[in-house]
């Protein structure tokens, strides 16, 4: 088990590394290196959401399998990163593909199918972040903020459809099929986990 120093330098590593890939984006698009910059911006914030949204799903599992129970310390600012880049990710879409006209970002939100499901999928996201600080979690109940914190069950599906359809156009298949693979095996382990729970 890490002391609480270590637990904190780790922190600290993890909030730094996972700025990287904004950092990367921002350089590339700043010295005009890339040919599109907003397809570019809009495919990795997009990608990155779904890299955290994983990860966050990994962590219990993980803990619960290799018994590291320090790992749930770090659950919750992978989970904000999600939240983060998935932001990102929406306000590219109303800034550049858009500029900001509500309406006509609703059209295609009501047009689009797979902007619809990613769009309700970050919707979903807001209520967990809103409510990840201690001081929600004592408002809410252990209870009730459990409930609600498992909406990242049905965020998990409606991100890999929106994948699956962003890729579907290119006839690339490859990486939705993994992510469905990876995420869909950390959602059945724990409906095991909860059958054989429920079984005893």
């Amino acid at each position: 088990m890490p002391t609480t120093k270590q637990i904190s330098w780790l922190k600290g590593a993890v909030f730094v590394a996972a700025l990287i890939p904004l950092a990367r984006m921002a350089y590339l698009t700043l010295t005009g290196q890339l040919v599109d910059p907003l397809e570019f911006i809009t495919r990795g914030t997009g990608d990155w959401t779904l890299y955290f949204l994983t990860i966050t799903l990994a962590v219990t599992p993980l803990r619960k399998l290799s018994g590291w129970n320090w790992l749930i310390k770090l659950r919750r600012m992978v989970g904000l990163y999600t939240f983060f880049y998935g932001f990102l990710h929406f306000m590219t879409f109303l800034w550049f593909d858009h500029f900001f006209d509500l309406a006509e970002m609703w059209k295609d939100v009501l047009k689009r199918p797979f902007i619809t499901v990613g769009f309700i999928a970050f919707v979903l996201l807001i209520p967990l972040a809103l409510t990840s600080t201690n001081g929600m979690i004592k408002r809410l109940g252990g209870k009730r903020w459990q409930w609600l914190h498992r909406l990242i069950y049905v965020i998990a599906p409606l991100a890999l459809l929106h994948f699956w359809w962003m890729k579907a156009g290119k006839h690339n298949f490859a990486q939705p099929i993994l992510f469905i693979a990876i995420i869909g095996t950390l959602l059945l382990m724990r409906v095991w986990w909860a059958a054989r729970k429920a079984a005893q």
